[in-house]
């Protein structure tokens, strides 16, 4: 009797956790709001596009995972002067999804990225910048019907800089990236 309870339960749950499976792949674009923090001085927000996909899986009615590959515009502008550092990424999130309500989701997660593009002002510096960035992705999503609109804050973690004395500025640099999406999902 108690392996039969059991193997019901089993099938419950399966059968529960089966018809909330969800699997989407979701195309998306938007804009990026990015600075540097740490020990960088007179930067300011430089606006960039974002634009990519992310494959996701819910595994339970309120809980899901989405893993994508995204281009983003990334760096920083200075105050009052025109030259802007112009960091192009591909990078990786990896986050987990909590739906407080239906459509509305609160995320967190890991994001690593990989430097395409440096320059300041037209001058290529990507041998300065290391070529690896991890961040802390968190944020937002609500989807209504299909679309899914998306603001998460990207909260880097590493230092971007190569140890060079001297240029731009000496300590460490990191990333800080708000980024607004749309997208749309699309189930199979």
């Amino acid at each position: 009797m108690k392996k039969l309870f059991v193997l019901a339960v089993v099938a419950l749950m399966t059968t529960v956790s089966a018809s909330a499976q969800q699997m989407f792949i979701k195309p998306m674009v938007g804009a990026t709001l990015a600075t540097f923090s740490g020990d960088v001085h007179d930067n300011k927000m430089k606006v960039g596009l974002v634009a990519g996909a992310e494959f996701g899986y819910n595994f339970a009615e309120n809980m899901g995972v989405t893993a994508g590959l995204l281009y983003s515009m990334q760096g920083s502008a200075i105050k009052d002067e025109d030259p802007k550092y112009k960091l192009d990424y591909l990078n990786i999130p990896v986050l987990f999804n909590y739906y407080i309500i239906p459509g509305l989701a609160v995320k967190a997660g890991i994001q690593p990225g990989f430097l395409m593009r440096a320059k300041f002002d037209d001058a290529d510096i990507k041998d300065y910048m290391k070529k690896f960035d991890l961040s802390v992705p968190m944020g937002l999503s609500y989807e209504i019907s299909d679309f899914v609109i998306d603001a998460r804050y990207n909260l880097g973690v590493s230092n971007i800089l190569k140890d060079n004395k001297g240029f731009v500025w000496d300590g460490k640099g990191r990333n800080s990236v708000i980024m607004l999406t749309v997208g749309y999902k699309i189930p199979f």
